[in-house]
């Protein structure tokens, strides 16, 4: 196969001051790969090759990650192992802003159909004419730069709705968001402290978000709610046959957030043996899944949040203080909602805004009384709360207007809420399983021993003496986790 290099007089040469257009080949044909490279060179292409799929991919990923990403793959259909038209499925997958052309020495209009169904953007026959390769390379440089522009304004969007959740204008909250996007480009751990409802999930989703991981998968673990024998088995995976009941091979959170971000909320509350494994995977990027001798790499950038003093408990010996300060490298304090009321109404307003076209209802205000009494309440469970009660009030009201009688009692009475309701008359009996009876006195226990925690439900499980999962679960069945009672 022969070229013929293009004039530099050509119409169309670039400048020579513009950087050459990447291209990689990927042809298992080495005299073919050779003789388009050499062509490729010529026409001031920089170019790599490639003879089968998997180190093609491979190359392109690492590309990528050094900000060298590839414009144009051009793949031959028959090769070993992956097909070209296998590799055209990744590429669209994975690096979307690269342009896939398809060559083959076997041009039929069926395969040529499957090539532009499965991504490629133009479809070639060997033996390959010069000007027609030509042509196509510039059409294809100009659909890369459309892709990039759309790319770039598809995650500026992104950027700009990642932040429109999060509403506030207490001066603690605005340092914090400051600080929220200045970290959100970079690859940084984040450790954020606040008391349980105060926006640390939507904070790790915000970051996520206006990063340049936003188009790779977000995914979050809560500590609290797992029990302490699965954690490790969740965030890292196990082989089967690793312990009992472990039937099949499972992937872990680290694994299934790969090339994107993890969220790992309670940290606090994680075993000596947990954080020793975290501690390794911080630093070398690396674990082995439960029952395991293999060793998986992973890029991965964890955000890490906790609802109690993480100082506190490296003094008394319940957290590891190398792991303390190797996720305490950039720390975000949200405040809590009790210690920011001017807060209150634009909140309300917004989840408002929220619920009412989340379940297609017309309620556009609060009356004065109504917005006055959430003013007035100091919300144990923070931003999650007021969300439940607006939520809840929205659902109820049977006005365009959201009025005190669809606020919860503890909103209106906060003494109430937290004594007991007087001993029934015997007779007043209305029949019922027990387990039915028994929902409201325990719901009363719980919702006063979270309250007195401050809603740490490691606190709460230690004095009701129950495990942290029972809790879990029970909350979960009386609707506590509303918190709309």
């Amino acid at each position: 196969m022969t070229f013929t290099a293009r004039h530099p007089d050509d119409t169309g040469e670039r400048g020579s001051d513009e950087p050459a257009p990447r291209v990689l080949i990927v042809d298992d044909d080495r005299i073919v790969a050779d003789s388009l490279r050499a062509y490729l060179i010529e026409e001031r292409y920089d170019v790599v090759v490639m003879h089968d799929a998997p180190t093609a991919l491979a190359a392109m990923s690492e590309a990528a990650g050094d900000g060298n990403q590839f414009h144009i793959m051009i793949t031959d259909v028959m090769m070993p192992g992956a097909s070209g038209l296998e590799l055209v499925r990744n590429v669209r997958k994975r690096h979307p802003t690269i342009v896939p052309l398809v060559i083959t020495g076997f041009g039929t209009i069926e395969s040529a159909v499957e090539a532009i169904r499965g991504g490629a953007f133009d479809y070639l026959t060997k033996p390959i004419v010069d000007e027609e390769l030509r042509l196509t390379l510039e059409r294809a440089i100009r659909h890369h730069t459309l892709l990039e522009e759309n790319s770039c304004l598809r995650h500026q969007l992104d950027e700009r709705e990642a932040f429109s959740a999060i509403v506030g204008r207490d001066e603690r909250m605005q340092r914090a968001m400051q600080l929220v996007q200045t970290v959100a480009s970079s690859k940084v751990t984040v450790l954020m402290t606040g008391e349980s409802g105060t926006g640390k999930s939507l904070i790790a989703r915000a970051i996520h978000r206006a990063s340049p991981r936003a188009a790779k998968p977000y995914i979050e673990m809560h500590c609290g709610s797992i029990p302490e024998s699965l954690l490790e088995s969740e965030l890292f995976g196990h082989v089967k046959g690793a312990f009992t009941g472990a039937q099949a091979n499972k992937r872990g959170r680290f694994l299934a957030a790969h090339g994107g971000t993890l969220f790992v909320d309670e940290i606090n509350s994680a075993s000596h043996a947990l954080q020793t494994r975290l501690l390794r995977v911080l630093q070398d990027r690396c674990f082995e899944p439960v029952g395991s001798t293999e060793t998986l790499h992973v890029d991965v950038r964890i955000i890490l949040a906790t609802n109690e003093s993480l100082e506190s408990l490296v003094k008394k010996g319940a957290f590891r203080e190398d792991l303390y300060y190797r996720i305490n490298v950039v720390s975000i304090e949200l405040p809590p909602l009790r210690e920011r009321s001017n807060d209150i109404p634009l909140l309300a307003a917004h989840l408002l805004e929220k619920h009412a076209a989340q379940h297609e209802r017309q309620v556009t205000g609060f009356t004065p009384d109504a917005l006055q009494a959430l003013e007035k309440y100091t919300y144990p469970g923070n931003v999650r709360e007021l969300e439940n009660i607006v939520e809840r009030a929205v659902v109820l009201s049977p006005t365009h207007t959201i009025d005190v009688q669809q606020l919860p009692r503890c909103v209106l009475a906060p003494h109430e809420a937290d004594t007991p309701d007087p001993p029934p008359n015997e007779h007043d009996w209305t029949p019922m399983p027990l387990d039915k009876a028994l929902e409201a006195p325990e719901r009363d226990i719980l919702l006063r021993a979270l309250r007195a925690n401050d809603w740490n439900r490691q606190k709460t499980a230690d004095d009701l003496h129950i495990n942290r999962t029972t809790l879990y679960k029970k909350m979960r069945s009386l609707g506590i986790d509303r918190m709309a009672s």
